[in-house]
């Protein structure tokens, strides 16, 4: 089966995953394609509000690693913007708040966890082919 694209019906449960999430305390949308799944809160760097994405992520440690992959899209996603202007952030992992600073990988770390990323999930392998740039790989460290 062909990883996901973006397109309406992903815009829409990406805008209501969240919520699912948070009322249900990750019981509903905590994982995704067996993968388990956080909620990212970031500050706007323009705005400066509160912005919340849903994120798979692969556990490291005592950290998380989210990939910065947007289904391939060739612009990054807004939280990685957002992330690179003020790295203090907090995630929900099921019912726990956490808060955390984030960090994106450099190789030879990048390059170790991307290989662990596409083994396990080979949809990454696909999104990084349907772009020029070179899918940042986050780390989030709790504070």
């Amino acid at each position: 089966m062909a990883a996901p694209r973006r397109n309406t019906l992903v815009e829409i449960f990406w805008q209501l995953h969240p919520r699912l999430y948070r009322w249900t305390g990750g019981r509903i949308g905590g994982s995704i394609q067996g993968m388990p799944v956080l909620l990212l809160t970031t500050r706007g760097r323009k705005s400066g509000a509160q912005r919340t994405n849903a994120l798979t992520y692969f556990p490291s440690g005592a950290s998380y690693v989210v990939i910065a992959s947007m289904l391939g899209e060739p612009r990054h996603p807004a939280w990685l913007h957002n992330l690179r202007a003020e790295p203090n952030a907090e995630i929900l992992v099921g019912a726990s708040r956490i808060p955390v600073r984030a960090r994106e990988a450099a190789d030879p770390e990048r390059a170790r966890i991307w290989s662990d990323v596409v083994a396990t999930a080979p949809d990454y392998a696909e999104y990084q082919s349907r772009t020029t740039r070179q899918i940042p790989v986050v780390v989030l460290d709790r504070r």
